[in-house]
């Protein structure tokens, strides 16, 4: 497997963001009253096979634990992780929580 590209925070953008060979995988980030709301996630296919949505969403999920945020994640593939990865769960938002199964 080859090696899984560096995860940037890009704040103009508001995304935690991964690059390779001219393309951008991303995770789109909203900060509001002390919550992060993780809306959507793409990966091209130049990325498959890297480990790259899973590092986009550990960079995003780091970012709020070190800051105290809890998580909503509106995101699809976001909101899978957390639920494969229950080390996350206790960020989840308690609004979100039932809708992820937590």
């Amino acid at each position: 497997m080859a090696e899984t590209p560096p995860v940037v925070m890009n704040e103009q953008t508001h995304r935690f963001e991964a690059y390779l060979d001219g393309e951008t995988a991303f995770a789109e980030y909203v900060l509001h009253g002390g919550s992060m709301v993780l809306p959507h996630t793409q990966v091209p296919a130049a990325f498959e096979g890297r480990g790259v949505g899973s590092a986009l969403a550990t960079a995003a999920l780091s970012y709020a634990r070190e800051h105290g945020l809890t998580v909503k994640p509106s995101c699809p593939f976001i909101a899978g992780y957390i639920k494969r990865h229950p080390e996350w769960h206790p960020l989840v938002d308690e609004t979100y929580r039932e809708r992820l199964g937590l």
